[in-house]
């Protein structure tokens, strides 16, 4: 098992996969297959240098997926098959026309297929006309006329040729594009940001929302929006989207966003306000959302009143685009933004189901989200039943009645089809007769259906989901529903496929929230007067009113309490004694006294942060539990004497600052996640952590006091993740570490180890080592031939004075960086042999003076030199030969602020590097005798 779970495990947060921070950077050209947005074409000499430099940066910056060609083919050969590739799946192509343009033949081979592309792939060109008249460009006169005559005397005999460059030039000089000399001024920073980079962030897009698989209807609807927004005007405007549930207005909201937010100076779009507010703390989350989106910084806020004058600070006078989803209440809304904060042309957009909220928000404009027509219903109705755009053959009439009791709902059409997906005619009819009985427009009791037609357990999975798991990630659901013996490997992709359940990209369990009102509900309906007598108890006040009466029953299967901080509110343990049947519970913040026999022995998740104990008490009998997650807790020992515990897999102490020691473990034996990050006393691991043969996991990052690692460790023969970054005081590893055969991922970052033990050759399957800001590491360890390590980080190992020639070995390392390694005096040749090795980060390393031989035998390598070097002696000009693979890729050599670095030449023999797409030569002063001649050929 892969899955890695971060120390702030719980409900509402994702687990974090364990990462490195290695420097990782994108080259200019990667593999064909993968579209590019932009195609720059342009003529090196004139403004590979200035103009195209600065809007390539401009356009890389903003996560524009964007292809400089920096590589001209020497006069007298055709362009290259590569590049031809890389015209035809680029979205956009950009052509800057400069005096020297058409003197090239490349460029104007180039422009040929780019017009082509134009003409019959509905590709995007747009031409920049520098400091050239767009009508020289369209009828071939000024400089562009001493260019033709010159092709026209050197290609005599291909005059066919010569006509095709002549019409593509007056095709693309006909296409809507820039002057620079009519627009800005002629100010080319201006020019750049506010005329193109706003075109084609509106074309391309990078930073958009998922809005629907199947986005039928969609366009007039956004576009009405647009319309209301106005957006040409300078003055700040608030649009109001409302309409009943599941008619879409999420999804509207979503799809404007993502056509407009590109001209914003920043934006936000912050999704379930209803359901965010009703949670401890969730206006300060959605306050410290606004400002990470419209800031792209991760800030914190302490306090919501704080979070008030923070946001008005940070965001005034800013032109930007906020949308609110699903508020119902307008006073919450001010704690997030003002009108009077926003800067001229800015834009807010409020969705709600109830018209009246928006009326005290002094909206400009209102828009009602309406039902699909006919037409609409159907299509959207037949992709999600059919997979097509029209039914099938003998469906078409049955479609028709579906569509009839869907009233032409969204949310309905996508739940009633997929629920019929891959049915038989006489299935559907059924259903169908059912539906009889259902009032039109009535969404809850359409989407009632589906839920009706669950088998158990996969409908108690939905309720649970439902009533306590969205938002929660869905490995950590899984693990407490498969406890539960719900088999929730099968369940829940049963959910997904009925479209009751989706997966984010966070891997965050979801649902509309219409379909969770409904699931909601019908736990509401097995006791509507009584509480207690419910499956599911998660309302404060029914939790409390049952908790306060002592009044809870046999019929409660789970019940989530939480408090914002421990208060006087103090609970009895005796209100438990009747739920016999609870598996699940969460008490955040909460003070129970009692005794501890009262709950429930069929617990299997109990999550209590900011537990007030010191330690479990011996009569709480946890035997079938199978996730403990006590983070912020105040126990020092966890518990004092052995516990059984046969079925626990998670075990969560994070930041629990009193833990002074682990637990006896010896009783554990299922034990898989052991997360005890930021445990700041921790001083020790208990020895019978060596009895956890199917741990994966074992986070102990920021554990401050830990000194050493048991013995036992190496036992830990499933272990395949171990953290122990920031364990400042950690200064050797166990010699036998070497047999943990497992283990695929080592983070040792921050620690006083000065050296890892001989075995260390032995953990063949390691594919990252991070050993990051190890300032005593002398030596790096040594490698076996075996070995399958992919990723290697020993950037700030400040002490480090030598690489082990047996890095040499290492057959798939891709990543290799020794940043700051002050110390380190020379590579060794063995380094030669990585023939996979894509980067090598070598800044800040002040007494390496040299690179290895025989660099060329790398397919990819991206050499970066950024910082302080004193490399002077240059390598084998076998550099330059680095052996394209099949298809061309690409290295990175960039000496910025390399101060001591002499002439070019001296160092790379650049004529020789055929695949040189980019050199960054930024903060230099050469002149033009230290370029090698040679360096012509790379023109474009």
């Amino acid at each position: 098992m892969r899955a890695l779970y971060s120390s702030r495990f719980s409900p509402d947060l994702s687990p974090f996969a364990v990462q490195s921070n290695s420097t990782t950077t994108s080259t200019s050209f990667s593999r064909p297959h993968c579209n590019y947005d932009v195609f720059l074409s342009f003529r090196g000499e004139d403004t590979r240098k200035n103009f195209t430099d600065h809007l390539y940066s401009a356009l890389v910056q903003l996560g524009i997926r964007t292809f400089r060609d920096n590589e001209e083919l020497p006069r007298g050969k055709t362009i290259s098959t590569e590049l031809l590739n890389v015209i035809r799946v680029s979205k956009i192509s950009m052509v800057i026309f400069s005096k020297g343009y058409a003197s090239s033949r490349w460029c104007l081979d180039e422009l040929v297929e780019i017009v082509h592309c134009k003409n019959t792939k509905g590709h995007t060109l747009f031409p920049i006309f520098y400091h050239v008249d767009p009508s020289d460009v369209r009828n071939q006169t000024g400089t562009f006329a001493k260019a033709f005559a010159r092709h026209e005397e050197l290609s005599q005999t291909d005059m066919e040729r010569v006509q095709r460059w002549r019409e593509a030039l007056t095709d693309a000089a006909n296409c809507s594009g820039w002057d620079l000399k009519c627009i800005a001024n002629g100010y080319e920073s201006r020019f750049i940001r506010e005329y193109i980079i706003e075109e084609i962030l509106c074309k391309v897009n990078p930073n958009r929302l998922n809005v629907a698989k199947y986005p039928i209807g969609m366009k007039s609807r956004v576009q009405d929006i647009k319309d209301l927004l106005n957006l040409g005007t300078s003055d700040v405007r608030i649009v109001g989207i409302y309409g009943m549930g599941g008619i879409g207005k999420t999804t509207l909201a979503k799809a404007v966003y993502n056509e407009i937010c590109v001209v914003f100076e920043g934006s936000s779009f912050l999704s379930n306000f209803k359901e965010s507010t009703e949670k401890p703390d969730g206006l300060l989350h959605l306050q410290e959302q606004l400002l990470n989106d419209i800031l792209r910084r991760n800030l914190k806020i302490d306090n919501v009143d704080r979070g008030i004058t923070i946001i008005e600070e940070r965001i005034r006078g800013k032109k930007i685009l906020v949308i609110v989803d699903d508020v119902d209440d307008f006073e919450k809304l001010h704690w997030l933004v003002e009108k009077e904060w926003l800067g001229p042309g800015s834009r807010i957009i409020v969705t709600s189901r109830d018209e009246h909220v928006l009326s005290p928000l002094r909206v400009d404009e209102k828009y009602k989200v309406k039902k699909l027509n006919q037409m609409e219903a159907l299509r959207l109705f037949s992709w999600h039943a059919f997979k097509m755009a029209d039914p099938k053959q003998d469906y078409s009439e049955l479609s028709i009645q579906a569509l009839g009791y869907a009233g032409g709902i969204p949310l309905a059409l996508v739940v009633l089809g997929s629920f019929l997906k891959d049915r038989s005619v006489a299935e559907w009819k059924s259903e169908m007769e059912r539906l009889r009985s259902t009032p039109n427009d009535n969404i809850q009791k359409i989407l009632r259906i589906s839920f009706d037609s669950l088998k158990s357990p996969i409908n108690d999975i939905f309720l649970d989901i439902a009533c306590f798991f969205v938002g929660m990630d869905k490995e950590y659901a899984i693990k407490i529903l498969d406890g539960c013996n719900f088999s929730p490997g099968i369940g829940i992709p049963i959910l997904i496929q009925r479209s009751l359940v989706t997966v984010d990209f966070q891997n965050k369990l979801m649902m509309h929230s219409l379909i969770r009102d409904m699931g909601m509900e019908i736990v509401r309906q097995e006791s509507p007067k009584y509480p207690e007598e419910r499956s599911r108890l998660w309302l404060h006040k029914d939790v409390l009113n049952v908790l306060h009466n002592h009044t809870g029953s046999k019929r409660v299967e789970g019940l989530i309490f939480n408090l914002l901080v421990l208060d006087d509110e103090h609970l009895k343990t005796e209100a438990f004694t009747n739920m016999k049947n609870l598996r699940l519970l969460q008490i955040n913040s909460v003070y129970l006294k009692g005794s501890y026999e009262h709950l429930s022995k069929e617990l299997k998740w109990l999550c209590w942060h900011n537990c007030p104990l010191e330690f479990l008490p011996q009569n709480f009998h946890l035997e079938n539990l199978i996730i403990l997650d006590m983070q912020h807790s105040n126990v020092k020992q966890v518990w004092k004497k052995k516990k059984i515990f046969n079925e626990l897999k998670v075990l969560n102490l994070s930041n629990s600052k009193y833990l002074t020691k682990s637990p006896d473990f010896s009783e554990v034996p299922k034990l898989e996640i052991l997360l005890l990050e930021g445990c700041t006393s921790l001083v020790q691991v208990h020895e019978s952590i060596g009895y956890l043969k199917r741990l994966v996991l074992l986070n102990l990052q920021k554990c401050k006091k830990l000194r050493n690692l048991p013995s036992s460790i190496y036992k830990l023969e499933s272990l395949e993740t171990l953290v122990l970054s920031e364990c400042f005081n950690l200064k050797k590893f166990p010699e036998n570490l070497g047999y943990m055969m497992a283990l695929t991922v080592l983070h040792v970052e921050n620690t006083a180890i000065k050296q890892l033990p001989s075995s260390f050759s032995n953990l063949t399957n390691l594919e990252t080592l991070s050993l990051r800001g190890s300032e005593c590491l002398i030596e790096s360890p040594e490698f076996v031939q075996t070995s399958r390590l992919k990723e290697l980080i020993l950037e700030g190992c400040t002490s480090l004075v030598e690489v082990h020639k047996s890095i040499g070995l290492l057959k798939i390392l891709k990543e290799l960086n020794l940043r700051g390694c002050k110390k380190l005096r020379n590579l060794p040749s063995s380094i030669s042999n990585l023939e996979l090795l894509e980067t090598l980060v070598l800044s800040d390393c002040l007494e390496l003076d040299k690179l290895p031989e025989k660099l060329g035998n790398m397919k990819a390598l991206k050499i970066l030199l950024a910082g302080k070097t004193t490399i002077e002696q240059r390598p084998s000009s076998s550099l330059g030969l680095m052996r394209n693979p099949a298809i061309m890729s690409s290295s990175w050599i960039s000496p910025k602020n390399s101060n001591h670095i002499s002439l070019l030449p001296s160092i790379f023999e650049l004529s020789s590097l055929t695949n040189l797409r980019e050199l960054d030569l930024s903060g230099r002063n050469l002149s033009e005798d230290e370029f090698p001649i040679e360096f012509g050929y790379y023109g474009n």
